[in-house]
């Protein structure tokens, strides 16, 4: 009698928003605008420069993607929430922003399986390279790679959300899915067997991404080139997976250990790093560690500093 289907639900309030409310606005809205500003401007080259119309690149571009779109589902709406200082939020939005980043996170790591497919390629066989990983070959990739996330979070967010709920607060700064089912006051069997599912199905990504570097380091051994390329193109694709990783743990020790026996500062930390740092560390590692994507960011960006400039001479 006392369930229903709610018209909005409460979210966590930041610890002394009152009082450094705009402080945190700022911030987030700095990490917002830093996290688009590094992930367009690397599309961007992406696109123009030719020389960069590779496999390789053209899944970066994706993966840049991903984290555009990932970022979009939490920022918009936490800093409306902090800009207002009101934290409730609509129950379909809440649907949506959960659909969003767990579709985000399945895909990340998607591409970079699809990723260390190509460094495998690249590196194991390289005469048959252009061969395997033509044009039509990396859209349909890049295609499967979101196919293959929404095939899960389609359902597990119609499970999450055609429930009857009890409750009517999220004990997190943004909605995800297992605080949805938290929520409901029938079981949850069959959450947790698509959870399970899902888990499963990461693990064998990973297991295939580990499998691809047993044989990278094994062609490395034997020649110099090889190792060279897998510094050059593949320990930024293992710092991206291991950042992702990193992730995934911390967001699990707060769906765990998230409720009481852990500070609240540390809390609110270990449920947002899974959405602020691997955006921003991610693209970072790419431009900075490979050789070829450094020099056409930095070399796009001072051209363009070089034209305003004398734009701004004429006037």
């Amino acid at each position: 009698e006392n369930s229903s289907y709610p018209v909005m639900l409460t979210l966590m309030v930041p610890r002394e928003s009152k009082s450094y409310r705009h402080i945190y606005f700022t911030c987030f809205l700095f990490l917002y605008l830093l996290i688009l500003s590094i992930n367009i401007r690397l599309i961007s080259v992406i696109i123009m420069e030719k020389s960069l119309h590779e496999p390789m690149f053209m899944f970066l571009c994706n993966l840049c993607v991903n984290v555009i779109y990932g970022a979009s589902g939490f920022y918009p709406i936490f800093l409306s929430n902090l800009l207002l200082d009101s934290y409730v939020i609509s129950f379909h939005m809440c649907a949506l922003q959960t659909f969003v980043i767990y579709s985000s996170l399945i895909t990340e790591i998607t591409i970079l399986t699809v990723m260390s497919y190509d460094r495998y390629v690249a590196i194991c066989r390289p005469l048959d390279y252009h061969s395997k990983l033509t044009k039509n070959t990396c859209l349909k990739l890049i295609l499967l790679s979101w196919i293959i996330p929404n095939c899960y979070t389609v359902p597990a967010a119609l499970l999450s959300n055609l429930r009857t709920f009890c409750k009517y607060h999220i004990d997190k700064l943004y909605c995800d899915n297992w605080s949805i089912v938290k929520l409901s006051c029938a079981s949850s069997s069959f959450n947790n067997l698509l959870g399970y599912i899902i888990i499963v199905t990461l693990f064998s990504f990973v297991g295939v991404i580990i499998a691809s570097y047993i044989k990278l380091i094994a062609a490395c051994k034997s020649s110099l080139e090889n190792r060279r390329k897998f510094w050059q193109t593949c320990f930024p694709h293992f710092l991206s997976l291991m950042n992702l990783i990193f992730a995934w743990l911390f967001g699990a020790m707060y769906n765990r250990y998230g409720a009481n026996d852990i500070p609240e500062s540390l809390r609110n930390f270990l449920s947002l790093e899974l959405i602020i740092v691997p955006p921003v560390v991610n693209p970072l590692i790419y431009v900075l560690k490979i050789k070829a994507v450094r020099k056409k960011v930095f070399k796009s960006r001072i051209a363009s500093r070089i034209h305003f400039s004398e734009v701004q001479k004429k006037c």
